[in-house]
């Protein structure tokens, strides 16, 4: 499979004053297409962290990063913007659903900024909530909802701009233990229809869905991934050169 993302001695600190403060250290990783990766760690690991620079939400201090054939460190803010709208589809704890909008207009909205004409967003907000077992919710409300099908429109809503990874921050972490398996569950039927999921989580348990799961401890990988990024980053630069 192609390396899809890759991660080169990624690191980030911030300052307090003069103080410097590091929260990722020389991070390599690379994901291939199709996989299911889960990023293992306590609170103040640096998953979150890590979890925003892949997400094109933060950049590194110093380090290199490529995402299908883009290398992202070499972009501006308005650029950053248009892949993470394009190429990431985010699944959040805590839904981040808007409460005035029915189902289908929360996994209608990504696809407003795209200038598809309203029959086709509709056609296929309609297509993914379907695909998740919510066909028969399409015009019910957030708070209409339990929290495992909010959490369903939630992951619609991130697969609707047919992106390159779904980007996963503890999604079971407002769920209850049965609704929570049921979400993971689906993760891995979405895994399996080829979807790149990236999933953030401190739960050993929720993370041995994954088809690999990576440990991050004090900023650190601890296990998995550095030696291949480091062998596949030449090849990837060369072939998607900016």
């Amino acid at each position: 499979m192609a390396a899809l993302l890759l991660l080169q001695d990624i690191c980030k600190s911030y300052y307090l004053g003069e103080e410097e403060q590091p929260v990722l250290r020389n991070i390599n990783l690379t994901v291939a297409a199709g996989e299911f990766l889960a990023v293992l760690g306590p609170s103040g690991s640096g998953k979150t962290t890590l979890m925003n620079i892949i997400g094109c939400l933060d950049v590194p201090t110093c380090g290199h990063y490529v995402l299908d054939g883009i290398s992202v460190d070499t972009l501006n803010e308005k650029e950053m913007a248009k892949v993470r709208n394009r190429k990431i589809g985010f699944v959040f704890q805590n839904f981040q659903l808007l409460p005035r909008l029915t189902a289908l207009g929360n996994v209608e909205l990504p696809l407003v900024y795209s200038g598809l004409k309203t029959v086709e967003r509709r056609a296929r907000a309609t297509a993914v909530l379907e695909q998740v077992g919510l066909g028969e919710k399409l015009r019910s409300y957030p708070n209409q909802l339990s929290g495992g099908q909010q959490q369903r429109v939630a992951i619609a809503r991130a697969m609707v701009t047919n992106p390159a990874i779904i980007l996963a921050d503890e999604p079971t972490g407002a769920l209850d233990q049965t609704t929570g398996q049921q979400i993971m569950e689906l993760f891995g039927e979405l895994n399996q229809a080829g979807s790149t999921i990236i999933m953030i989580t401190h739960n050993r348990e929720v993370a041995k869905v994954a088809g690999r799961t990576v440990r991050i401890l004090d900023g650190e990988l601890i296990e998995g991934g550095e030696a291949r990024a480091r062998r596949n980053y030449r090849y990837v630069r060369r072939q998607y050169r900016p």
